[in-house]
């Protein structure tokens, strides 16, 4: 690859890093907030929080990357032109073949990744996710514990508390039981906790009392207690049984779904369409990296045709990436539509590859350069204004 290359490899990938890190860092943040509550209803530490969400981070990386090494690409291709080394290269001869090499091995790399997170990690990070948050919001206790909320169950058993104190102690509970139509029981108490032992969960209180009001009575039976426990396992999840939706399976599971799998049965063409997906987001970064290079690697005249070439760029790339939603979105019901996004990564890779052949930079049309121009001296006016 030669000193040049390796040089342009490692600014590459060294920018790539920062850009994927940064992007994924930021959207899991918003993604994570959402799930906030639940994670405190648990009472669970902020690593353990981190974690948690975290695992839905392995589906963001596959979405960003190629956009990741997009930007990557372009502030090495900018920066080079800024320094002018671009044109001395060309100027020497170098081949655009020779300065392509560093960054089609770039986006290699990052397919590779994106391969590795489609056909296997993403997925089971998407499966762990799933199994908690089942379990989370399956297990009745996680509701219970929520301070100044009315939590009823099936209608006709409700639980409020006062407090929750960080030692997991629940002070203020009340509990309101009409399961019995022929008997209403209402329980309170001044504190308690949640207990599990192999026997079940239990609301255990401690100094309340429980009054009870038969049916066809006007004045209830009060009873107090030290130390009472309210059986709570009918309500606790049990063993959870997830079905997994298509973006949570392995893509060998989509390529060979189960016939009796009630998800593949219920909806065969979102297994088509996910994989599809998976398959084209494999193809994106060498596509993306192929258009980069053709908008910005052969040097400019301006400055301004510099930002025009990006502004193409972007809209291109863009353009294509909405085609393969769409695509995606519409091949649902119409399988045939899923091969348009193929043949678009086909055809501008084709497009990408002749242009870099011509070794000439992508000028834009007189009509565009004049308007850019008209609109900078505009701008400038107003600033100056």
């Amino acid at each position: 690859m030669g000193s040049i290359g390796r040089y342009m490899f490692r600014t590459t990938i060294g920018a790539f890093v920062i850009t994927l890190v940064t992007l994924t860092i930021l959207i899991w943040f918003t993604q994570a907030m959402h799930n906030f509550d639940l994670i405190t209803s648990e009472r669970q530490t902020l690593l353990v929080f981190i974690g948690i969400t975290g695992l839905a981070i392995p589906m963001l990386v596959m979405m960003l990357a190629p956009f990741a090494l997009v930007i990557a690409a372009g502030h090495v291709l900018n920066k080079l032109s800024a320094d002018s080394e671009i044109i001395v290269m060309n100027a020497a001869g170098i081949s655009p073949w020779r300065l392509l090499k560093p960054f089609l091995a770039a986006a290699l790399l990052v397919s590779l990744l994106v391969a590795a997170l489609a056909i296997y990690i993403s997925p089971r990070s998407l499966r762990e996710l799933r199994d908690w948050a089942t379990q989370v919001r399956a297990d009745i206790l996680t509701n219970i514990v929520q301070p100044g909320h009315f939590t009823t169950i099936g209608g006709n058993l409700t639980f409020h508390i006062a407090d929750r104190r960080p030692d997991g102690l629940l002070t203020g509970i009340f509990v309101d039981d009409r399961r019995d139509p022929n008997e209403h029981t209402t329980y309170l108490a001044e504190r308690g906790e949640i207990e599990k032992n192999p026997n079940g969960s239990f609301l255990v209180m401690q100094s309340g009392s429980i009054q009870r009001l038969a049916a066809g009575q006007r004045d209830p039976r009060i009873v107090t207690f030290d130390r009472y426990a309210f059986d709570l396992s009918k309500f606790t999840a049990g063993p959870q049984n997830s079905i997994y939706s298509e973006h949570e399976k392995y893509i060998w599971e989509l390529l060979w779904p189960n016939p009796h799998d009630p998800t593949y049965v219920a909806q065969p063409g979102q297994f088509r369409s996910e994989l599809y997906d998976r398959i084209a987001d494999i193809l994106y970064p060498l596509t993306f990296i192929i258009l980069t290079y053709a908008f910005l690697g052969p040097p400019q005249t301006t400055r301004q045709n510099r930002t025009l070439a990006m502004l193409a760029m972007i809209g291109v790339i863009s353009l294509l990436r909405v085609i393969g939603f769409i695509s995606v979105i519409v091949g649902v019901r119409v399988p045939a539509v899923l091969g348009v996004q193929f043949v678009a990564l086909i055809a501008t890779t084709a497009v990408g590859v002749w242009l870099i052949a011509r070794s000439r930079a992508i000028e834009p049309a007189v009509a565009v350069s004049k308007l850019a121009t008209a609109l900078s001296n505009r701008i400038a006016q107003a600033t100056a204004s």
